[in-house]
């Protein structure tokens, strides 16, 4: 036996060494509330002083909670206006206890928190701003080093099993890391801001600012309750560092690119190492996974927690340790989004068919896991769980807009919506692949099932988008390709036939992207045709996100005249046309009254016939946006 001072020497090396995280997150949480200055802290003492207007425009600003706040002539207590304001210093007064939030030009989900940099002690005339104006990057660099503590945890924690993983699987991973990672950061944004990218964010910051905060009061947790919050917490990170989404968009690329990473374990452990290696690169040259991992969006961390929560049910044997692990990553998961709850019944599925004997002791570990994750990292549920639950259900039962579904415009697409979607999305050279994917083994039924669970979000109210709500399903077709691709090679008396059709995937793909650049949101493949084929007779959605309304709008702030008039009307997601500060006061509402009229998409609209189009955002001969111009409007 081993001495009683060996033992307790061990026992306290493993108490400090589950403490040292805690103490980490703890000293980062003393020295952001040392160092950082509260926003009401700027502002002078009876409360006056300077809002620094970024971008001149209508700004929705006011308070939340008990506060009054006079601005630019308006007096708002307890509530928010829509006042149109010129960019640059104006003068504020703001009493009260509540909290000043605002979304300024650029932004139109829920209100923001009004950060620190935002506002000055001084009158306008004199008040200086710090060049990070309207973000708060010591709250970002905070965030990011909890991150990095949790994430060094759990590493450590699993120090013994990734130790055994073979070396080449490593470089091939971070080969396909990079690529991803390169492939989402060229021209990032360069598609414009999307629908819900604006109530992502914002919320994601405030959230980020609640942690930091420690405010886990209900009020600050009510931003975009309908969906879940760590996908918004994971983005919010990168929403503290610009006033922009960039770092954002940056951090959604990450998420993807290391879901793309995880196929090549995951291959392997199905396959082989070179199936996943191909499946990964597959992956991560996708035009419907490449432009949600662009987007600050559900989309990215889904792919990252369903392929997480594959590799690990592959792995877990019969450890209660590891089958917890299983279970903390489905928490995560819905928590990103509900209908990623799907994952569970799958990893379930995975590790009883790698160990039928985890079978008693994964029924109840799975769940639970998820359970205590999905409570644990939502603060809203903390008091009142079952309530907050059904609120959010009954805000995400509200109808969608119509769509153009297979030359009708419906409200309610068929079940196999989402079947036709992927058939339509999918490079045919990766569709090859598919259809010669080997049968009749444990890694096609597993596969299989990858790609069928998710599906099952087709039979809840929920089936519109596209992809976006089956990205797990594009996930698992890059492995099925994978697999066919490497059957058909081993078929070929060619010693370097994988090697060849490999290369000749990689680089199909890389001229499908070129091709599509930047609008991968409007890839449609050769097999229906492609994005013009498809727009011309409507059988699926095109422009319908807002990708290219930023180059429209663009056009008209260089070339309108002063006093010129705008008419957005023709915009359906009207929140992203960001026209210049001085055309919002002689916008005009209808087509016939306008000089300029932005149109997008099929939206119905009657362009009057002295106008003449002079500007127009194409994808593969689609048309996403019009600009037209009218003489005779003044």
């Amino acid at each position: 036996m081993l001495p009683r001072a060996w033992v307790a020497g061990g026992r306290a090396r493993r108490w400090a060494i589950c403490a040292a995280p805690i103490v980490a997150i703890a000293i980062l949480l003393v020295v952001r509330a040392l160092v950082a200055t509260a926003p009401r802290d700027m502002l002078a003492s009876d409360g006056s002083g300077s809002l620094y207007i970024a971008r001149g425009g209508p700004v929705i600003v006011g308070v939340q909670g008990a506060g009054h706040l006079q601005i630019a002539g308006h007096d708002l207590a307890n509530r928010t206006d829509r006042i149109v304001l010129p960019h640059g210093p104006i003068a504020i007064r703001f009493t009260g206890e509540g909290r000043l939030v605002w979304s300024p030009v650029g932004r139109r989900g829920d209100p923001e928190y009004v950060p620190a940099s935002s506002l000055s002690p001084d009158p306008p005339e004199r008040a200086e701003f710090p060049a990070w104006a309207g973000a708060a990057p010591l709250d970002g660099v905070i965030a990011s080093l909890i991150l990095l503590v949790v994430v060094a945890s759990v590493l450590y924690l699993a120090r013994d099993r990734l130790r055994a993983v073979p070396r080449e699987h490593y470089l091939a991973m971070a080969a396909v890391f990079a690529v991803a990672c390169i492939v989402r950061w060229i021209d990032l944004g360069g598609f414009g801001q999307t629908w819900d990218e604006d109530v992502n964010w914002a919320a994601g910051r405030n959230y980020v600012t609640n942690l930091l905060s420690l405010d886990f009061r209900p009020q600050s947790w009510v931003w975009n309750y309908e969906h879940p919050p760590v996908m918004k917490i994971l983005e919010g990170i990168g929403a503290q560092f610009a006033d922009g989404f960039g770092p954002a968009r940056a951090l959604s690329a990450v998420w993807t690119a290391l879901g793309c990473a995880l196929l090549v374990p995951i291959g392997a452990k199905l396959y082989q190492l070179r199936t996943g290696i191909l499946a990964a690169a597959i992956a991560a040259l996708l035009p419907p996974l490449v432009a949600h991992g662009q987007i600050v969006g559900h989309e990215s961390p889904t792919v990252l927690w369903w392929t997480l929560a594959v590799l690990l049910a592959l792995t877990a044997g019969t450890s209660r340790a590891r089958l917890a692990g299983v279970g903390v990553v489905i928490g995560l998961a819905a928590a990103s989004r509900f209908v990623n709850g799907l994952v569970a019944p799958l990893a379930l599925i995975i590790v009883i068919l790698e160990e039928p004997e985890a079978l008693r002791d994964a029924v109840w570990i799975l769940p639970a896991a998820a359970l205590a994750t999905f409570y644990v990292v939502w603060p809203r549920l903390w008091t009142h769980p079952i309530s907050a639950l059904q609120e959010s259900f009954a805000k995400l039962s509200q109808t969608h807009a119509p769509e153009p579904f297979l030359g009708t415009v419906t409200l309610h697409p068929p079940h196999y919506y989402f079947l036709v979607y992927l058939f339509a999305t999918l490079p045919i050279g990766v569709l090859v692949g598919v259809l010669a994917w080997p049968r009749r083994t444990r890694a096609t039924l597993i596969t299989a099932l990858w790609f069928l669970i998710p599906l099952g979000v087709a039979f809840s109210p929920v089936r519109q988008d596209g992809v976006r709500y089956v990205m797990p399903s594009v996930v698992a077709l890059a492995l099925a390709s994978a697999a066919g691709w490497d059957r058909l090679a081993s078929l070929v008396r060619f010693r370097h036939a994988f090697l060849a059709v490999a290369g000749a995937l990689v680089i199909y793909l890389g001229v499908t992207l070129v091709r599509i650049h930047p609008y991968y949101l409007d890839y449609f493949a050769e097999q229906v045709g492609g994005t013009h084929t498809v727009a011309a007779h409507r059988w699926f959605e095109t422009a319908w996100w807002g990708e290219g309304v930023d180059r429209a709008v663009t056009y008209v702030n260089e070339h309108a005249g002063p006093g010129d008039r705008v008419d957005r009307d023709c915009i359906v997601p009207a929140h992203l046309a960001w026209f210049r500060e001085d055309l919002w006061t002689p916008m005009v509402h209808s087509p016939t009254q306008a000089t300029w009229i932005v149109r997008y998409g099929d939206a119905p609209c009657a362009i009057p016939p002295d106008a003449r189009r002079v500007f127009t955002v194409e994808a593969d001969g689609a048309t996403l946006a019009e600009v037209w111009q009218r003489s005779n409007s003044r």
